[in-house]
């Protein structure tokens, strides 16, 4: 091939990557438009007065006049500050108690040696096949029958162990070299030693995965704490949604009920804004086994 026909068959090709390369980042701005747009809006919303989103016959996308008072009505016409507190509790001590049972429920998975522990991971996975309705309904007899209805320990006790969670920990528990192990036990280090001073700082990204993972888990958790909690005092944000909508604003009052989710979420966007890499890396180490 002459030098002019091989500069030509390049330029060529640069060319074509050049366009494929644009053509992806422009369905990729288009999306991405696609899926803030609600944020957005919903944003846009929370900032207009009641008079102005009312006097609207076409969606204005832009507002001249932005205003804060949607925002003072979702802390003053209901406990939307309470409702904060709560879920924060409810979601710190849960995903705290998870982390510890998911990480010991894993290492044994993962390390200890004892008859059918292949068929009792296997049978523990299967769990993960019986719908959540079942489950939901169980829990709720328990629950009820040991007298923890419209309280913390029953809000929590349910959702401090979780299949999945435990199945990715004991994933990326293997990939730790099995010598490292042998080595500790020969120098007399006791499994839960070995667990807390070489596992979980190797096995790091997975574990921050996980707890932030079960953080937003927690924080949008909606259909438990529907079912067991009546007593506005234990309301999360989610189920306080509803009561608010009902009790507080009113079903015509959109921006102030923007305002409140506005504010529900933006603790769940700046978390994983702040990890998204963590939860990547967690993600991909304790799926890539080898």
């Amino acid at each position: 091939m002459k030098h002019s026909d091989y500069a030509a068959t390049q330029r060529a090709a640069g060319r074509r990557s050049a366009a494929v390369k644009a053509a992806t980042y422009f369905g990729l701005t288009v999306w991405a438009l696609v899926v803030l747009f609600p944020f957005y809006w919903m944003v846009l919303t929370s900032v207009k007065s009641y008079g102005a989103y009312n006097s609207e016959h076409t969606p204005v996308f832009f507002t001249l006049s932005p205003t804060l008072e949607n925002y003072r009505q979702a802390f003053t016409a209901v406990p939307l500050a309470g409702y904060l507190l709560n879920t924060l509790i409810f979601s710190v001590i849960t995903t705290a108690a998870m982390v510890v049972v998911s990480t010991l429920a894993a290492y044994a998975f993962a390390r200890l040696e004892f008859r059918g522990r292949s068929l009792v991971f296997g049978i523990f996975l299967s769990m993960m096949m019986i719908p959540t309705e079942l489950v939901v309904i169980t829990n709720f007899v328990t629950i009820t029958n040991l007298d923890l209805r419209n309280s913390f320990p029953g809000l929590i006790l349910p959702s401090i162990t979780s299949v999945f969670y435990i199945y990715l920990l004991k994933e990326s528990f293997e990939q730790v070299p099995d010598e490292l192990y042998r080595a500790a036990r020969v120098d007399g280090t006791s499994d839960l030693k070995y667990l807390w001073k070489v596992m979980i700082p190797i096995c790091r990204p997975t574990l921050v995965t996980v707890t932030i993972l079960k953080l937003i888990e927690c924080w949008n958790s909606y259909v438990w704490p529907r079912l067991i909690t009546d007593d506005q005092a234990y309301f999360l944000v989610s189920n306080g949604i509803q009561q608010i909508r009902e009790e507080g604003f009113g079903r015509e009052n959109v921006p102030a009920m923007m305002a409140a989710v506005v504010v529900i979420s933006v603790p769940l966007i700046v978390l994983f804004l702040a990890f998204r890499g963590k939860i990547m890396e967690g993600a991909s180490r304790g799926g890539i086994k080898g």
